[in-house]
């Protein structure tokens, strides 16, 4: 039992160790950043309350804080306008529990929809060889890596 029970503190560690290792993909923040984060949490409110509901300060009091910003909404003429064009082209669900659209279901009824053109053949091959040639391909195993990645001395570098 306490064999199980220090192997499994052990994992939990292990993974809490290299999440904490896990950087930003914009790269680790300077001390400076982080000291502004938290002053601008403090100064919002957007902190986890100390309670167990897991709502932030500004939930709880929302009146000791400064509202949030609000996106602009659409007028009610964009609205209109919207909706006159969904109806027009019959991208509306249709009343039925298919979870289709009008225009998927009655295709005749409204406008065809605009066509992409597709990639040529030669398009696609030189696109290929390219691939093959700067190693942006998936490797042949379950890694989810790319060729290059796994193998960078055989491709060229960015």
């Amino acid at each position: 039992m306490r064999n199980t029970l220090s192997a499994l503190t052990l994992a939990v560690l292990a993974l809490s160790a290299g999440l904490a290792l896990a950087q930003d993909p914009g790269g680790p923040k300077t001390r400076e950043q982080v000291r502004a984060e938290l002053m601008e949490a403090i100064r919002t409110g957007d902190m986890p309350a100390n309670d167990e509901t897991g709502r932030m300060l500004n939930e709880v009091n929302p009146s000791a804080y400064p509202p949030k910003v609000v996106a602009p909404c659409k007028t009610r003429e964009q609205v209109r306008a919207e909706l006159a064009e969904a109806r027009r082209t019959g991208n509306i669900p249709s009343t039925d529990e298919s979870g289709c659209l009008l225009n998927e279901i009655n295709p005749s009824a409204y406008p065809p929809k605009p066509v992409v053109p597709c990639k040529t053949r030669e398009q696609v091959r030189a696109e290929l060889d390219e691939a093959k040639r700067t190693g942006n391909m998936p490797a042949p195993d379950e890694s989810g890596c790319m060729l290059r990645d796994m193998y960078p001395d055989l491709y060229p570098k960015k």
